[in-house]
This record gives structure tokens, C-alpha cells and sequence, in this order.
């Protein structure tokens, strides 16, 4: 992987042990980005769903059919943009109920029961698989092919590992930038410059819209008895990484709120064992 933005980042503005610690959260990921000019495609936005034989097409029952999302070649992506756990092959396919036909219904991080809204289905390599019309009163959005490239990833300043890493266990940003220590705020001016565009990913580190997505997750997962930065709030945020993430998208019609993006997240464990019926959704706008 030749993008190394992140580590020359800590390099150029973090004092050697911090950069150290901060270079050790970093992660690969797959920036998928629309193909032009005849080049591989390895995922595509909208257009028909592919599914095998026999599988019925994702709904929420009482509220209707998911919109297809995007669907994503394994066995295509670049291996050093993924971590070890990710499936070599098949192909996954994202669903979510954008609310085109119940404007009432949407799906929440916070509550599970809404999680049905969101799916990700995996195909195994060789099954026979049949495009498949999306249901007549769900207007399909238009296909859009998309390449891949390899990246490094930064984990959202306000996670837990991070505060640790550069402010010391337990303790939080101060309120006000102006009261940051002088030789981290460098590093803050740099970063936000730098961590400009969200786009759409496969795994690493989610680039989200308004804080940490993990801890939207993790709030979801532990229901109302927990509150937001206590103890089990944090734990429970670094047992969640990114499977992939889509934004807005002109090309292929899609809009999530006001130009926002949808985030999967999933436990390393179901990843592994290719459980991505135990995949979480949040949506920042």
C-alpha cells in the first residue's frame, strides 16, 4: 500500500511516542470509487440484485421491500486493503429500507428491532445466481460500476482507543480547541485538513459524518441501560469495525438524508464466520 497519509501525518506533527501510538491504530481499506475509462470493475451501486435461487427478496414485514444498495466481489477487492478475517470470495450484497414506500418506518441504530431494515446478504463463490426485478412498487436506483483502491484509514478522533492513545486512559477532549496541549493541536489542524472526504469503503476505519458511528452501534447493542462514555459504552464501541460504508451518490441516485452515508458495522467474530446477519446500520447525515 503506497498511501501512508496517515502515518506521515503523526510523523510530521505528533512528538515520537505519540505518533508511535497513533501510527498502531491505523488501518488499511478499500476506497471504492465509480470505474472509468475500462477499468475493473469490483463492486457496483444499484441496478438489479443478483440472488441465488430460492431467496426471496429482502423486506421488512409490515413495512415493505429493502432498496438494493450495492453489491461487492470479494475475491476482487486487494487483500492488503482487508483485514485477514474478510471473506476471500463470494459477493455480498447490501439492502435497506430507505422508506420509499412507508415514509413512517426508518431504521435506528438505537433500536434493534428496526435492524431488519438494513441486511447484508453473502453469496458463495459458484452459487447460481439470477437477477432478480425489484418489486413493482420499488423503482430501482441506477447501476453504477465501481473500481477499487487501497488506503490507510483513521479511527474518529473521540473513540476510546484514541483518547487514549493521545490524551491518557480515562480522560477526555477538552471542551474548547483553545485548551488543547500546544503539541497536539498541530496534529488536530493537520488531520482535519486531511479527513475531508467520505465516499464509500470497504472496512478500516469508517470516516464518519458526526462522530464515532461505533459508539451508535454500541448504544443499539446495549439498549438504555448504559449511557453514552461510560465504561461499557466504551468496550462495547471497540467490539464493532467497519464492513462498508456508502455515501450519497449522484451518479446512482441515492441520497441518504441530507447528503449522508450508511454505515455497517459488525463484530470481527460473525466476520470471520461470515454472520452478516448480525451486521448493525446507522445512518449520519
Amino acid at each position: 500500500m503506497t498511501d501512508k497519509r496517515y502515518s506521515r501525518l503523526a510523523a510530521e506533527h505528533l512528538p515520537g511516542d505519540f505518533a508511535q501510538r497513533w501510527t498502531a491504530l491505523l488501518r488499511p481499506c478499500v476506497r471504492l470509487r465509480r470505474a472509468v475509462g475500462g477499468e475493473q470493475t469490483v463492486a457496483t451501486l444499484g441496478g438489479k440484485a443478483r440472488l441465488p435461487a430460492g431467496i426471496g427478496w429482502p423486506e421488512w414485514p409490515g413495512h415493505g421491500p429493502l432498496s438494493f444498495i450495492a453489491s461487492v466481489r470479494c475475491n476482487e477487492l486487494p487483500r492488503e486493503g482487508l483485514a485477514d478475517c474478510f471473506p476471500q470470495d463470494g459477493t455480498l450484497l447490501f439492502f435497506y429500507f430507505d422508506g420509499r414506500t412507508d415514509t413512517d418506518a426508518f431504521v435506528s441504530a438505537d433500536d434493534p428491532d428496526t435492524w431488519v431494515g438494513a441486511q447484508v446478504l453473502y453469496v458463495p463463490e459458484n452459487t447460481p445466481v439470477f437477477p432478480t426485478p425489484a418489486p413493482p412498487d420499488l423503482e430501482p436506483f441506477p447501476r453504477v460500476s465501481l473500481t477499487a483502491e487501497t488506503e490507510q484509514s483513521a479511527p474518529d478522533l473521540w473513540l476510546p482507543q484514541v483518547r487514549g492513545a493521545l490524551l491518557g486512559e480515562g480522560r477526555d477532549w477538552p471542551d474548547h480547541p483553545r485548551d488543547t496541549s500546544a503539541e497536539l493541536k498541530p496534529f488536530l489542524r493537520a488531520f482535519g485538513r486531511l479527513r475531508t472526504r467520505t465516499g464509500h469503503r470497504i472496512g478500516g476505519h469508517a470516516v464518519p459524518v458526526q462522530g464515532p458511528v461505533e459508539y451508535e452501534i454500541a448504544h443499539g447493542a446495549l439498549g438504555s441501560m448504559h449511557a453514552w462514555g461510560d465504561r461499557s459504552h466504551d468496550q462495547e464501541a471497540q467490539r464493532w469495525v467497519l464492513l462498508a460504508q456508502f455515501d450519497s451518490d449522484s451518479d446512482a441516485r441515492m441520497e441518504w438524508g441530507d447528503a449522508g452515508t450508511l454505515y455497517w458495522l459488525i463484530r470481527p467474530e460473525d466476520l470471520t464466520a461470515h454472520r452478516f446477519g448480525r451486521a448493525g446500520l446507522t445512518v449520519q447525515c
